[in-house]
């Protein structure tokens, strides 16, 4: 389990602090203990460290030091050289907040910490908010984020920014930026507007709570005004997750919190025009993140925002995220906030997210060998009584050299920051220190 007080936990290659503790549950009194014993390791002939060895590591730190101010929503990359690259926002508030900015750090490799965050982007006078970060195959970052324009977030214009100048230390420099203007035409509206009759059903349902009725009652209102506001449809569409690629498209995975559903915009010229995919239609199922099976088929994972039981929901498409199935439950549970679940190069699949119905004290990594069926590895990664912490909306990357990298937003004591681990799948399938 993780702590809030920046302690390191396990091994870390370029770590030098004494006592510095292996993940398989050794402590040794000094460095000089720990060399000796990875000596005799290696001596012996015994596996190295790394995400699919034996030994299983866990290294956790902030980012920053924990603050009073909002610092929410991180989006995780690896660069070319293995530097990563982090990016979330930070403010006095979320979308009501016209101080909110586009923060980052990056961390390069061998280094023994993080580098000073800057501003990754601010539009002055306007909330920046739920930065999406791709790579591409040129090497080029891509920032995909919510410009507020009228502090709701229906009001959210999707912006795109690309830059080959994002390596150096400090600032990024973009090199072009344009919105993405997505105008969902009427089979998708009609695909919204046939949904209705189950959203009345759950309307009545005798065991939802006031809060949930309401809810469900914002969903009706905003299919309704959606069929007859282009702007409320065309606006609102923010990112979460990393974008995906299958068969040369590009798949960015979008939600509306007004309509309360997802969809991803299409790319087949590598992010210089978007189109609209079909509706994933479902009972508040929104912040989509994709995965993409052996087949070439995709399924999206969904906070769930509706009904009791409280699940990570999913849809597949056969086509290319051209049309999906309507959400259903999944085994996970979701208490109504951001996950991520991401295909890994052994073939395995990862979620992280909370483990929970109720609550964000507890975050938890799985993993799948059957493409996400069944979930039987699972460990806690951060975790606090319930209303003594907060540990939510991850990121989650496998680098080149085999490590798994996790950031999410950590609240503890009242204070905010982004906190980093880096482990391996060894230490996920080992049992607890």
């Amino acid at each position: 389990m993780i702590s809030g007080s920046g302690e390191r936990w396990g091994y870390f290659p370029n770590d030098t602090a004494e006592g510095d503790r292996l993940g398989f549950g050794m402590k040794f009194s000094s460095m000089r203990g720990a060399l000796l014993f990875l000596g005799l390791w290696i001596v012996l002939g015994l596996p190295a460290f790394g995400s699919d060895r034996l030994l299983p590591v866990l290294v956790s730190e902030p980012i920053f030091a924990p603050e009073a101010r909002h610092n929410h929503a991180s989006c995780m990359v690896e660069a070319p050289d293995g530097t990563v690259f982090v990016a979330w926002f930070n403010g006095s508030g979320e979308r009501q907040a016209n101080d909110v900015k586009l923060q980052a750090s990056r961390r390069r490799p061998g280094a023994r910490s993080w580098e000073p965050r800057f501003t990754l982007w601010d539009t002055p006078g306007f909330p920046d908010c739920n930065p999406s970060l791709h790579v591409d195959q040129q090497g080029r970052l891509w920032l995909f984020h919510a410009a507020i324009l009228a502090n709701t977030w229906e009001s959210t214009l999707l912006q795109s920014r690309v830059s080959s100048q994002w390596r150096n230390r400090g600032p990024v420099r973009w090199d072009a930026m344009q919105p993405v203007l997505l105008a969902p035409g009427e089979d998708f509206l009609q695909a919204i507007q046939a949904y209705l009759p189950r959203l009345l059903v759950e309307q009545a349902r005798p065991d939802l709570t006031a809060q949930q009725r309401k809810e469900v009652s914002e969903f009706i209102d905003g299919i309704h005004l959606g069929a007859t506001n282009h702007l409320y449809s065309r606006l609102g569409w923010m990112p979460r997750a990393h974008l995906t690629t299958v068969a040369g498209r590009w798949m960015l995975p979008l939600y509306h919190d007004g309509y309360s559903i997802s969809m991803v915009a299409l790319s087949d010229d590598q992010g210089r025009s978007w189109r609209p995919s079909a509706p994933i239609v479902g009972l508040g199922n929104v912040q989509p993140s994709l995965t993409v099976r052996r087949d070439g088929s995709v399924v999206a994972w969904m906070r769930d925002n509706g009904p009791p039981p409280q699940r990570l929901l999913r849809a597949e498409s056969w086509d290319r995220g051209e049309t999906w199935t309507p959400a259903e439950d999944s085994e996970i549970p979701n208490p109504g906030s951001g996950a991520e679940v991401r295909v890994l190069r052994s073939g395995e699949w990862i979620f992280i997210g909370n483990d929970l119905e109720s609550g964000r004290h507890s975050l938890a990594v799985w993993i799948s060998h059957d493409e996400g069926f069944t979930w039987p590895i699972r460990r806690q990664l951060a975790g606090a009584l319930p209303g003594q912490g907060s540990f939510s909306y991850p990121s989650l990357i496998e680098t080149r050299d085999g490590w798994l990298h996790a950031t999410w937003s950590e609240v503890l004591g009242g204070r905010e920051t982004i906190r980093h681990a880096r482990f391996n799948r060894a230490w996920v399938r080992s049992s607890e220190f």
